[in-house]
């Protein structure tokens, strides 16, 4: 049976029925990282990918504290910079609170959204604007100037010519 740490595991129970032997390893409120240094992205990526599917699933809520940097950086075998990029990229949106000397916490979520997920949502609308303004019959060029004198002229885009 191999070693297993501690600190990644809170619960383990070893089953034996007849000569088959399981070792059941159950996490509670333990998070455990996976990078792929052959995926072709940036470990810190993967790493703010995961943070962020956690929250989103719950699984971290806000006030939750994070490994610190050198802990997880040991944990999952990777440089301490890369856990600090990604835990600065987090920071920077409005994610993770960074209180030096305590830690990385989850921050608290307020009602906007991030950058990437407004920037969606924007697209979306877009989205839905230009099939509706083509179904009134306007070009592409026509639709395409009219965000344009949006855009460049937003004080006089809206005079009746």
């Amino acid at each position: 049976m191999s070693h297993v740490n501690p600190r990644r595991a809170d619960f383990f129970r070893l089953q034996s029925k007849s000569s088959i032997c399981t070792l059941t390893v159950v996490q509670l409120r333990a998070m455990v990282f996976k990078l792929n240094p052959q995926a072709g992205e940036p470990l810190y990526l993967q790493l703010m990918q995961q943070i962020r599917h956690a929250v989103d699933t719950g699984v971290l809520r806000r006030g939750d504290q994070l490994p610190g940097i050198r802990t997880l950086a040991e944990e999952i075998v990777v440089s301490h910079n890369t856990v600090a990029r990604a835990y600065s990229e987090l920071e920077h949106d409005g994610l993770l609170e960074i209180r030096h000397g305590s830690g990385a916490y989850i921050a608290a979520r307020s009602v906007s959204k991030t950058r990437p997920e407004k920037v969606l949502i924007a697209q979306e609308r877009i989205h839905d604007l230009v099939q509706s303004l083509k179904k009134e019959n306007l070009s592409t060029e026509e639709i395409h100037r009219l965000f344009e004198a949006e855009l460049f002229y937003p004080d006089q885009s809206r005079k009746v010519r």
